[in-house]
């Protein structure tokens, strides 16, 4: 589970303390409640939904979305400026998943260079980049689609040298 909701369900479970303790419920009543919500806490903990233990998979239709830029190299510079600056805090300069702040990440950053993620399709990895997952933010608003495509053609990139 992710810091933030973390913090959401542990805000929400003091808002409903809070409350029924102004309604002075009796002492053995909030007990009780206390109780069941810190099992029924436990619980979320430990169910894969709510936990990011699920594979990131993008949806068929953008499986095969074609990359109009696919091999091009000319754009490899702008898109590895890009790329240190927006994704290497968590995937690392090399694109290992090794970044500085990778270890705060739940789940783990992607290894791009792994044959995993190579063999991805590049439409999948252009929809994982615009749309995001947390603690990955979306980029759909932040880089143009060309960028995006630049991107993807940067992190293919990354296969050759490890």
């Amino acid at each position: 589970m992710s810091c933030s909701k973390f913090i959401n369900v542990y805000t929400f479970i003091k808002i409903i303390v809070r409350t029924l303790k102004f309604l002075q419920m009796k002492p053995y009543t909030s007990a009780l409640l206390n109780l069941s919500l810190g099992i029924a806490f436990m619980f979320l903990l430990t169910v894969k939904g709510f936990s990011q233990a699920k594979p990131w998979v993008a949806p068929s239709s953008a499986l095969t979305k074609e990359n109009p830029i696919k091999g091009n190299t000319q754009v490899l510079p702008d898109a590895k400026k890009l790329y240190q600056t927006n994704c290497s805090p968590c995937h690392g300069n090399g694109g290992k998943g090794d970044g500085p702040a990778a270890s705060a990440c739940n789940p783990k950053p992607a290894d791009h260079t792994s044959a995993k993620i190579q063999s991805e399709p590049d439409g999948s990895l252009f929809w994982k980049i615009s749309e995001g997952r947390n603690p990955m933010p979306a980029f759909k608003q932040a880089f143009s689609e060309t960028q995006r495509w630049q991107l993807v053609n940067f992190i293919r990139s990354l296969a050759k040298k490890s």
